[in-house]
């Protein structure tokens, strides 16, 4: 089984480098401005230039406006739309208007949650499975939480998938192997501080990824 992997919230040439060396297949650019990994529009420029054409550029956003979306995708030549916290309505306006690979988030703590991802089907190209932020928490992900896995056993999934919350180096081999999961999406996991990427957690992560 070929495993692909995201690296999401990188914002230093440094760890875009080691993603890209690791093998990964998808950088991940946040416009979300409460969330320490936020680039904004020019260092997201500079990033975007030093990915390699085989990589995907994913943008990260959370419910936002078209001002944001044009901007950022203009800035960061995003390939792919990830959106948190958005309705099915509105991913597929997004998606319609832009004509990107679009991701919708579905947070998930229990069983009836995934429920979620059947509504867009027909609006998203794929389906990012995250874990639940606690009510009232600033950031809808990237806070190294993870949900049951066992969750995922024997559900139909209405649309190409990914796996995220709270993955790691050591525990990524397991969650492709219990889940099946033919993406792995990674923040926190691999950050030595909120925001702080670690090039040497990102190619421990890529290289269990790789060894699977």
């Amino acid at each position: 089984m070929s495993v692909s992997a995201k690296i999401c919230g990188l914002s230093t040439p440094a760890t875009l480098d080691a993603a890209v060396a690791g093998g990964a297949s998808h950088v991940g650019f946040v416009f979300f401005a409460p969330s320490p990994r936020n680039v904004g529009l020019d260092l997201a420029a500079g990033l975007a230039a030093r990915v390699p054409a085989q990589v995907r550029r994913v943008g990260v956003f959370v419910d936002p406006d078209d001002a944001l979306l044009d901007a950022a995708v203009a800035a960061g030549r995003l390939d792919s739309i990830q959106l948190h916290k958005t309705a099915p309505e509105r991913v597929a306006a997004i998606r319609s208007r832009l004509r990107r690979d679009t991701w919708a988030a579905v947070a998930v703590k229990t069983r009836a949650d995934l429920d979620a991802a059947r509504s867009y089907a027909g609006a998203a190209d794929r389906i990012l499975y995250d874990a639940k932020t606690p009510p009232g928490a600033a950031l809808p992900g990237g806070m190294g939480l993870r949900f049951d896995w066992t969750l995922l056993d024997g559900f139909r999934h209405p649309l190409p998938w990914a796996l995220s919350g709270g993955l790691d180096p050591a525990n990524v081999a397991e969650a492709i192997a219990r889940t099946g999961a033919p993406l792995v999406d990674v923040s926190s996991g691999v950050e030595e501080a909120p925001g702080v990427k670690d090039p040497a957690r990102i190619g421990a992560f890529l290289g269990a990824v790789t060894r699977v």
